[in-house]
């Protein structure tokens, strides 16, 4: 089962403005990415966040899922779904710790 477009959009809109998340469709999902790096996914209408040492002790007892069948566990957000600024914290948070995106080469055209 995919996610619908209102979960994601709901869940988009639960970070301040100013962490400007956006989400991407990717292979069936979404992922969300803020200061372009990809910190998080919605799968299944559940939303999961990479896990982080700093986001591991924000959220202290956490609780993992998998987005899909074979990929990394990922911290599993369902309690704290509706505070926004609990929210945004971690997504603050994960993202400082992420590495920077890498660059990808542009091809010339022949």
């Amino acid at each position: 089962m995919s996610s619908t477009q209102e979960f994601v959009d709901h869940v988009c809109g639960q970070f301040h403005d100013r962490l400007g998340v956006t989400s991407r469709k990717m292979f069936g999902e979404y992922g969300l990415f803020c200061e372009g790096k990809m910190f998080g996914m919605v799968c299944d209408d559940r939303l999961l966040i990479k896990p982080t040492e700093g986001g591991r002790a924000f959220i202290g007892q956490v609780v993992e899922g998998l987005p899909y069948p074979g990929a990394r566990p990922a911290f599993l957000i369902e309690e704290k779904l509706d505070d926004r600024d609990w929210l945004s914290e971690l997504a603050a948070l994960t993202t400082r710790e992420l590495p920077e995106p890498r660059r990808r080469k542009r091809t010339k055209p022949s």
